[in-house]
């Protein structure tokens, strides 16, 4: 999903600014898949000396003079900020496994051309009605520059969704925290970045969180195998195909993230350019390729569009492109409202919400192994934010100077694709 901020300049004495700027611009681009890195994003970091940085997203910082009492307060108040934001991304993540959900589904392609038109629908709307004022005109010349950065996002939200489909909610977000692995060691490798103790611990207890939730995944099929259950070579044969799409999105993610660094240097975008450009240089890419590849046969339709659920899927794609919209507007008013440092902290604790919501919604079954699996992804998201912050404070409260923006996921995943 993308994430994207706005705050107060009144919060720089007190309030480190925890992620580094490129690295949180590719985070606010990832709209649609949920939280893979971590998601402070560095707009905060620029509006925070007061510059007006006219490309970032910012939230109305004070509702105007007429404004109802009860509207002041709520748009004040950091708890509900706070809130907002958790539950726009929770929403994202199980619209887009109730979507995908399902051995039938195979128009992965369509389904993210309809969430981009949506999204696109929505900025170039906010822009004519003056509610988007710094969404730059369109140029070919950079939507041909950031063309490559598109095509990486295609194949990172595709292998995410294929990965989601066929994993539970909660496998799904232990496993996202390993591209936060494959990312920082990018940044040591291509841009000589450094990886504190506190963060090597944070990555281990990752690595262990999935190895956990795999076993008991695959625990629990063979036991319906061993039980003479014929569901039971299917789960496997399913948790295979999850695994390897999960493995291949992983990587996806981390070589887009490390991209999306190098090209916002070249492209100079603002937030709203990268959401904009992300979601229109898809949407050809998108339908031809669901042309091409997937099934438009009228039986195909029809099995991926049941009479009884049409109704509700269709609602659920809209919603997902416009959702990628509010967790945006959610992400700027939570930092606004409270802090960078708090907001990076509830994209944390809100991980544990995600994976319990999944077993909930999606009767995912219960199991020791898998409690335990997302209790230690849920400590090692924690570990990380905290090392994080503690990376930014030992820097000193060093403001970035450029236009830079930032999946997560999210993705709007990821990344923090994830932290939620």
């Amino acid at each position: 999903m993308w994430r994207a901020s706005g705050c107060n300049s009144s919060l720089l004495q007190v309030q480190p600014v925890p992620f580094s700027p490129t690295a949180q611009a590719a985070i606010m681009a990832d709209k649609k898949t949920d939280d893979f890195v971590v998601r402070v994003p560095d707009a905060a970091a620029a509006s925070l000396n007061g510059a007006a940085d006219k490309g970032r997203f910012s939230p109305p910082r004070r509702p105007s003079p007429g404004a109802p009492s009860w509207l002041k307060s709520v748009e004040s108040s950091g708890g509900v900020s706070v809130i907002a934001y958790c539950l726009s991304s929770i929403s994202m993540t199980l619209v887009n496994k109730y979507v995908v959900s399902g051995n039938s589904w195979n128009l992965h392609l369509l389904y993210l051309a309809i969430q981009s038109i949506v999204s696109t629908a929505t900025i170039v709307a906010g822009k004519q009605l003056g509610l988007i004022r710094e969404l730059d005109d369109f140029d070919s010349q950079r939507a041909k520059k950031w063309f490559p950065i598109s095509l990486l996002l295609v194949g990172m939200i595709f292998t995410g969704n294929k990965a989601l489909q066929y994993l539970s909610v909660p496998v799904y977000t232990i496993f996202k925290n390993l591209a936060i692995i494959v990312t920082a060691y990018g940044e040591v490798m291509w841009f000589g970045g450094s990886v504190s103790a506190l963060s090597l611990v944070s990555f281990c207890l990752m690595v262990f969180s999935s190895v956990v939730a795999a076993w008991a995944d695959f625990s629990n099929a063979k036991s319906i195998a061993s039980a003479g259950l014929k569901a039971g070579a299917p789960a496997v044969s399913t948790l295979n195909a999850g695994y390897a799409w999960m493995l291949i999105n992983v990587f996806c993610s981390a070589l887009y993230v490390l991209s999306m660094r190098k090209a916002i240097k070249f492209t100079n975008f603002k937030n709203w350019d990268v959401m904009f450009y992300n979601n229109l240089l898809t949407i050809p890419v998108l339908l031809v390729g669901s042309l091409i590849i997937e099934d438009w046969s009228s039986a195909n339709l029809i099995k991926n569009f049941p009479v009884e659920t049409r109704q509700s899927l269709f609602v659920g794609m809209i919603y997902s492109g416009l959702a990628a919209i509010f967790i945006s507007y959610c992400t700027a008013w939570c930092i606004r409202a409270t802090s960078s440092t708090t907001y990076a902290m509830a994209g944390a604790l809100n991980k544990l919400p995600v994976a319990v919501a999944g077993l909930i919604f999606f009767s995912d079954p219960v199991t020791f192994g898998g409690v335990t699996a997302i209790f230690l992804g849920f400590v090692s998201g924690l570990l990380y934010t905290l090392a994080k912050n503690n990376k930014s404070k030992q820097s000193g409260p060093t403001l970035p100077t450029t236009n830079q923006p930032p999946m997560s996921a999210s993705a709007r995943s990821e990344k923090d694709a994830a932290s939620s």
